[in-house]
């Protein structure tokens, strides 16, 4: 119930919901509830509009996504995280900028006066040594100044690097998936801009990647067992890409890898590379000595230009997948 609900309003949206809920054949959990709630009420165009599209598509909504939504929809801690640490980071590269530039400065003034001294030679004794001894003192300021700066710049080089670090714990936490590693939406968006930025008409190669019968072995063995499947299939994913490629977990049981500027016959081979390492894959329950069903998955490949809807290509490459 939102504050500006009327309890006859709530109570409708509250069966409406729970309605919605069944629909989706998704149980009436706190963030499936509130996500339902948004969406009946259609006040969160955002999240409709991102609900519609994943249906749109023909992929079931599920635990992973219905995740996703509620925390950049409804909580949007997923933006306002985001663009605090890159101001953070921002702020952070002008500090130590500043910094050096600053002893650049100190160092050239210090170097100025050091020259001076040279050119007040006179013939007036008494001005000249009296000069020199003031020039001397200032200069041996300037230089326990400096040092005092280097001893505060270093200080600061340690803080800088101690926020650097929690800085990228903080982006693990934005742009990777907890349970596989791999990257998800989120930084996907994020390097799909930047690729965009650098050349609009740049070349990605996308495979998209399903593992099969996930639910069902999942249902049979439970939830547990699943994601350690699901984390074990995802390293072996992850192995096949090199630092040039981008492995995404996009789906509870999807994956997404984006290969820029790499021709559809090569991320072809990749995919088929994938598939029979999966394939090869043994499972065992550590606890029970018990033999788990081999893994097997799907793979569709399409290419397309970064200024194109990524959605919809990935959209259009489920439909091409085989198995």
């Amino acid at each position: 119930m939102k504050y500006q609900d009327s309890i006859k309003q709530a109570d409708e949206l509250l069966s409406l919901a729970v309605n919605q809920l069944r629909l989706w054949h998704l149980a009436a959990s706190p963030i499936n509830y509130a996500v339902s709630y948004e969406f009946v009420s259609q006040s969160n165009k955002a999240l409709v509009s991102a609900i519609k599209y994943q249906l749109s598509t023909g992929k079931k909504l599920d635990n992973f996504y219905i995740e996703a939504v509620y925390q950049q929809f409804i909580l949007g801690q997923s933006k306002f995280r985001d663009d605090i640490v890159n101001d953070i980071d921002g702020l952070l590269d002008s500090i130590q900028t500043s910094n050096e530039q600053s002893t650049i400065s100190i160092d050239g003034f210090i170097t100025e006066l050091d020259a001076n001294l040279h050119d007040l030679k006179s013939g007036e004794k008494d001005k000249v040594s009296q000069a020199c001894s003031n020039l001397t003192k200032a200069t041996l300021t300037f230089k326990s100044k400096q040092q005092q700066l280097a001893e505060t710049l270093e200080e600061v080089q340690k803080s800088n690097q101690e926020l650097k670090a929690e800085l990228d714990e903080v982006r693990k936490d934005l742009y990777l998936d907890p349970l596989t590693g791999l990257y998800n939406r989120q930084a996907m968006s994020k390097h799909i801009e930047a690729w965009f930025k650098t050349d609009p008409d740049k070349d990605v190669a996308a495979i998209v990647i399903n593992v099969d019968q996930y639910t069902q072995i999942a249902q049979r063995f439970g939830s547990l067992i699943g994601d350690v499947l699901l984390s074990k299939i995802a390293k072996k994913i992850e192995s096949y890409v090199d630092g040039s490629g981008l492995p995404i977990r996009t789906g509870g049981d999807e994956f997404l890898i984006l290969l820029p500027e790499v021709d559809e016959s090569v991320a072809s081979e990749i995919g088929e590379k994938i598939r029979e390492g999966v394939g090869k894959l043994r499972f065992v329950s550590s606890r029970s000595g018990v033999r788990l069903p081999q893994m097997t998955i799907s793979v569709g490949v399409n290419n397309f230009k970064v200024s194109q809807n990524v959605n919809a290509v990935i959209s259009k490459t489920r439909h091409s997948i085989s198995t």
